[in-house]
């Protein structure tokens, strides 16, 4: 087991409090010491890190992960993709994802039944480089909801598996959790700017969604859900989902359902793609109803997330990565979008890239911080991501990528000249 001395280092360490100056061993896969008297702990044995002023942070945690989403420009590109190529370019994403500094990856669903599950396996192997994950099974939607692309004449695939009544989705989630996922998806709203499911339809029932978390309780797995009504998310609170995704629409009763289960839900609001699709689609790209649609969604989110924010409703970062206006590797965008769109300071923002992200991937206890004790899921930063957090969205100012203590990478070029990449 490896064990390396960080020295001269400033920690920000997800607590929300500002960052300090310490040196910090890190001994095996844990954080031994953390040390304000610098200077103080004893080398011996340990390779040595001097950073020289730079941030040790730590690891970030995608929560809306789609390692299997394939920078799509259509949902059934998705469904188009044969399974043999579809697993190597989703444990080329995984890569991706731990390359940019996500130690941690939250599945919001996989595009087929098994690749989550194939690619989580493989990497608590040791066989493939990739971030903890907690694997997904499919999109479990309705006829006619979201993910729903077949036609009378023409059966085509998209990202979602079709389930109409509680026995089918009893038949499908029984069969995803025997296949070995952690958690189940289901598609209870609609998009405000696709073919199905519009908003402000709620397409999948009570019944349907119950049936759902009954199998997951049973297994003890969890429940996602992708909720842009406030329909539909009051029904996710009522059913008992444990992740809803999106929520941008939720008007008072179900923001206040919202806070009354706040230490038993996570929300993510996952708007990178309306994000790109709003300032950076091409003049003309879209349509102009599907524009309308994504522009009332983005601005749904700027007056809900703030609110949420007060209610102190636990909220991870993930924007519906994988698509090819959000192609992966870009995840840590969705900082600045809690930023720039939602009302979150900076170190708001990390928190719900670090702490909260920890608490849905179940490591509450033991990752999301600098502390401790704690498994090190750490990242040497070139700069001040509370200063600037887009220097996140440079893997080149990731000096060093630990997980689990293991230095997956550590650039010795970058910690000798770190103030060249300070002023680039």
């Amino acid at each position: 087991m490896s064990r390396i001395l960080f020295r001269n280092c400033r920690v920000w360490d997800g607590s929300g409090a500002p960052s300090y100056p310490a040196d910090v061993l890190v001994d095996g896969e844990r954080i031994r010491t953390i040390a304000t008297d610098r200077g103080q702990l004893d080398p011996a044995g340990a390779e040595i890190v001097e950073a020289n002023g730079m941030t040790l942070m730590p690891g970030l945690v995608e929560g809306h992960s789609h390692i299997t989403f394939i920078n799509a420009v259509r949902a059934t590109d998705i469904g188009d993709t044969p399974p043999e190529e579809h697993t190597l370019i989703a444990a080329r994403n995984a890569r991706i994802l731990l390359d940019h500094g996500f130690t941690s990856a939250y599945s919001a669903a996989s595009a087929k039944l098994r690749i989550d599950v194939v690619i989580r396996n493989a990497i608590e192997a040791g066989e493939l480089p990739g971030p903890r994950l907690r694997a997904c099974g499919p999109e479990i939607t309705v006829t006619g909801g979201l993910g729903d692309d077949r036609r009378p004449h023409q059966f085509r695939d998209s990202f979602a598996v079709v389930a109409d009544g509680p026995d089918e989705v009893t038949k499908l989630a029984r069969l995803c959790i025997r296949e070995g996922v952690d958690s189940i998806k289901l598609n209870i709203s609609g998009d405000d700017h696709t073919r199905s499911g519009a908003l402000p339809r709620t397409v999948m029932s009570e019944a349907e969604i119950k049936a759902g978390v009954t199998v997951a309780r049973d297994f003890y797995r969890m429940v996602n859900a992708h909720c842009r009504a406030a329909e539909s998310v009051k029904r996710a609170v009522r059913c008992g989902v444990d992740v809803i995704y999106h929520c941008e629409h939720a008007d008072e009763e179900a923001l206040d359902m919202l806070e009354a289960v706040k230490d038993r839900v996570f929300v993510g609001p996952a708007i990178g793609l309306l994000h790109a699709a709003v300032y950076e689609a091409p003049e003309g790209a879209l349509h102009t109803g599907v524009r309308q649609g994504i522009e009332l969604g983005l601005a749904a989110a700027a007056r809900a997330y703030p609110e949420m924010k007060k209610r102190g409703i636990r909220v991870v970062i993930g924007g519906d990565y994988g698509f090819a206006r959000t192609p992966q590797g870009e995840n840590a965008r969705d900082i600045a979008h809690f930023v720039n769109h939602l009302g979150y300071t900076p170190t708001e923002a990390l928190i719900c890239a670090t702490r909260s992200g920890a608490q849905l991937m179940g490591l509450g206890n033991e990752a999301g911080q600098v502390r401790e004790g704690f498994l090190a899921d750490l990242l040497l930063v070139d700069g001040d991501p509370v200063a600037d957090v887009n220097i996140l969205r440079s893997k080149d100012r990731l000096v060093a990528i630990l997980k689990g203590g293991d230095p997956y990478k550590l650039d010795r070029s970058a910690l000798q000249h770190p103030q060249m990449r300070a002023a680039e």
